[in-house]
């Protein structure tokens, strides 16, 4: 493929494609992709179900960045291309003349470790595809993260394309203090009907030049006139839920004041500093996520004492019984940046005479790294019906999130002072890795507070949306099912979420909390959003399979996907003379935690008969000796391993680590001591059976 740009004509090509459901994956890509636009490919990274598979043929190499996402499958942006490639019809060797490489992104505590990665590897050689490069695998339980194989396979990748597609004489690769052209930028829209009357306003805001990115220091906004807008301080007074999805058009009115009002102003132990619930809520402003509907918050309860160490919240939301959901299945709450930290941020570089005005998406030509057509702007970000840049930094763009080495990169080219480009400079350089982790991740510092460090850094406002990363939705599993669904009016329908607000304090002594946590704990009764469901692996084993008996495990928050299968499985009707049906199968709940009257979260509840659940617990610090939930399996060896017999589920939940790796490990030695199995590998392989059979489910995260 050659592609003719500034005058030069291109046989190098390069195609990155990921399929990643949190964005970790789309990260990874990107830096992929600028890492061949530094070694002169004419460069395209896009999703997986944006392209066709015979693109792969136009391109000089292919990498793919892909994670792995439930019980081993594919993202959602790449299933239907995974699809794609398992047609029948497909001739052996259609891929001969693709050569690839691909990189899993993956948790080594899931037992399907980077499992999309290994079939699409697996499968594009099948079809012909040569590799050109060893498959790369990250681990999110890595000390690193994914850079503790990324970076080093990254590297060789760079080595080994520059020896086999070496550059003309004279034409180097292009060097990392030089900043890449950027791919899309924003610009005042025509006729914004907040520009100033004044002439030099009108003139400023008419010019569309962008700033020089060759230039060391663009020429900010200068003038500091501190921009008034309104916010809101109370709960939207609307009550009015309305899915906003493009084949949705209902309104239907909410009934609000028949729920329990919402937790006062929460008090935090002594050893923390008091926990300020933000009087200044942003507002939703009908956040346009695709899918995306109206959820109502009817109750924002804390279900763990005020003198605990941590806040775990038990929220009821109310939406239109049209968006049924599954036990297993998760919401997508979108969280906000506040008002303050924008306002910070814009006074900082200087952006408060354009902040209001409306702006428009446009495209650096060519773009071929975003796009085989023209993007202006980033894949997944969804401005709001009157984009401004400061809509744009409440809704889309994080400036709280812990800053990536590219992000150093990109502001140490719009500082003009010694010392803190040098500075910035080392952050981005990976030789610089203690350094860099020792500054971002250990103390948790943020974009915001990176800049507020670095404070002659200054932005040109043009290129917000390739500077900061997207805000990205957080998903919380359902806690309810069954009659806890049903709400009075026949047309709606209840979620609970049972969520652990993230509080804690860093190395710098500092108390943090994230993102999503310090919106929701601030969100008050009667507040609207704009939610998004996520269907999961487990529900039909509700519907299809409730005569098998279960054994859930379930330490913490993790217990909310295994109340709301609980639940369901007790609303099934019981079997009568004049069917087949075999009724509900048994259950066992292995609960754990770290105090029993801290941490028991709906301990009244497993006391129901409806449910008839049998019930263990695991209290960690409520006696000398720790005890978890693998030790109670253990103690119940024989009780589970009968459950086992009867082909019975096991449904595993909670926080990804070392739970699920013990848990597993703790199901072994079950089998193995109630088995006649001579070898522990034979134990292994009895567990591994009952995963390839779907009967062992695990949701952590």
């Amino acid at each position: 493929m050659a592609e003719a740009i500034q005058g030069q004509r291109h046989e190098r090509s390069a195609l990155i494609l990921y399929g990643s459901e949190t964005g970790n994956s789309q990260d990874v890509a990107e830096e992929l992709g600028r890492m061949a636009e530094r070694l002169h490919f004419v460069t395209r990274v896009s999703e997986m179900d944006l392209v066709e598979i015979t693109l792969l043929l136009k391109y000089t190499v292919v990498i793919f960045a892909i994670s792995t996402t439930g019980q081993g499958e594919f993202p959602k942006n790449a299933r239907k291309f995974w699809k794609s490639l398992l047609r029948k019809r497909l001739p052996p060797g259609c891929l001969r003349h693709v050569r690839f490489t691909t990189l899993g992104l993956g948790d080594t505590s899931y037992p399907k470790y980077n499992w999309a990665a290994r079939k699409l590897h697996k499968r594009l050689e099948q079809l012909g595809a040569q590799e050109i490069y060893p498959r790369g695998e990250g681990d999110e339980q890595h000390d690193e993260g994914v850079d503790g194989t990324f970076l080093s396979w990254s590297a060789d990748l760079r080595t080994h394309l520059l020896k086999q597609h070496p550059l003309p004489e004279g034409l180097a690769p292009i060097p990392s203090d030089v900043l890449l052209p950027p791919k899309y930028f924003l610009a005042i829209a025509e006729g914004d009907v907040d520009a100033s009357n004044s002439p030099e306003e009108k003139s400023s805001a008419g010019e569309q030049e962008l700033p020089d990115q060759r230039k060391a220091t663009p020429t900010p906004d200068k003038e500091g006139a501190h921009v008034a807008t309104s916010f809101s301080t109370q709960p939207t007074s609307t009550n009015v839920i309305a899915s906003n999805s493009s084949t949705d058009g209902d309104t239907k009115m909410l009934p609000t004041g028949f729920e329990a009002e919402t937790c006062p102003q929460l008090k935090e132990p002594s050893n923390l500093e008091p926990e300020s619930v933000d009087l200044i809520v942003p507002d939703d402003e009908g956040f346009p996520a695709p899918h995306s509907f109206k959820a109502q918050l009817v109750s924002n309860r804390r279900v763990t004492p005020a003198d605990h160490w941590q806040d775990v919240r038990l929220l009821t939301f109310i939406m239109s019984k049209q968006h049924g959901y599954e036990p297993g299945d998760s919401m997508t709450i979108y969280p906000k940046n506040f008002p303050e930290d924008v306002q910070a941020l814009i006074d900082l570089m200087d952006w408060n005479r354009i902040a209001d005005k409306r702006v428009e998406f446009q495209a650096t030509e060519p773009n071929f790294f975003a796009s085989e057509r023209l993007t202006a702007k980033v894949t997944g970000l969804y401005p709001t019906s009157r984009c401004t840049l400061r809509s744009l930094l409440m809704h889309n763009l994080d400036i709280t999130a812990i800053p990536k080495r590219h992000f150093f990169e990109i502001i140490a080219h719009y500082t003009d002072d010694p010392m803190h480009k040098e500075r910035l400079q080392e952050f981005s350089n990976p030789v610089y890795t203690d350094e860099f982790y020792d500054y971002t991740s250990r103390p948790r510092r943020s974009i915001l507070e990176v800049l507020q460090d670095f404070p002659t850094v200054k932005i040109p406002w043009q290129f917000a949306t390739t500077i900061f990363p997207l805000m990205r939705g957080r998903q919380y599993s359902i806690a309810s099912g069954g009659v806890l669904k049903q709400h009075h009016d026949s047309a709606l329908i209840k979620v609970e979420l049972l969520i652990a607000l993230v509080k804690y304090r860093t190395v710098l002594k500092k108390v943090r909390q994230g993102l999503c946590s310090r919106y929701l704990a601030s969100l008050q009764k009667g507040s609207v959003l704009s939610v998004t469901m996520n269907t999961s692996s487990f529900s039909t084993i509700v519907s299809e399979n409730p005569q098998y008996p279960i054994l859930l495990i379930g330490p913490g928050t993790g217990i909310a996907p295994l109340r709301s299968l609980l639940w369901e499985r007790a609303s099934i009707p019981p079997p009568n003379d004049r069917d087949d049906k075999l009724g509900v199968g048994p259950a066992l709940l292995i609960y754990g935690g770290r105090n029993k009257n801290a941490d028991f979260f709906f301990k009244e509840e497993w006391k129901c008969r409806d449910l008839d659940v049998e019930v263990f617990t695991a209290f960690s610090r409520d006696q000398k000796e720790k005890i978890y939930v693998q030790d109670i399996i253990r103690a119940q060896s024989k009780k589970i391993f009968g459950l086992l017999l009867h082909q019975g589920f096991i449904f595993v939940c909670g926080s990804s680590g070392n739970m699920p790796k013990a848990v597993r490990e703790a199901i072994v030695d079950v089998i193995f001591e109630n088995t006649p199995a001579k070898t522990r590998a034979e134990a292994v392989a009895a567990v591994e059976e009952i995963e390839r059979k779907g009967h062992y489910v695990q949701e952590t995260w």
